[in-house]
C-alpha cells in the first residue's frame, strides 16, 4: 500500500510539473492556461491527500505496534 501511494505521489508531482509549464503567466486565467491552473491546484490537492493518508498510516503502524 505504501509504494502504491508513493507512485500516486510522484503522479500528483508529475501533472504539477507539466501543469505548471502550460500556464501563461501573462494571462493566467484564459483558455488553456486556465485548465492548466485548475489541474495545478487539483494536483497540489491530490498531493496533499495522499500525503495525509501516508501520516494516518503510519500512526496506525506505530499505535498498533505499540499496543
Amino acid at each position: 500500500m505504501k509504494n502504491l501511494i508513493l507512485v500516486f505521489i510522484l503522479i500528483s508531482v508529475g501533472m504539477l510539473i507539466f501543469n505548471a509549464f502550460l500556464i501563461d503567466f501573462d494571462n493566467p486565467l484564459v483558455n488553456e492556461s486556465l485548465v492548466a491552473v485548475i489541474g495545478v491546484f487539483s494536483s497540489l490537492c491530490s498531493f496533499l491527500l495522499l500525503l495525509i493518508l501516508l501520516l494516518s498510516l503510519k500512526i496506525k503502524r506505530l499505535k498498533k505496534k505499540g499496543n
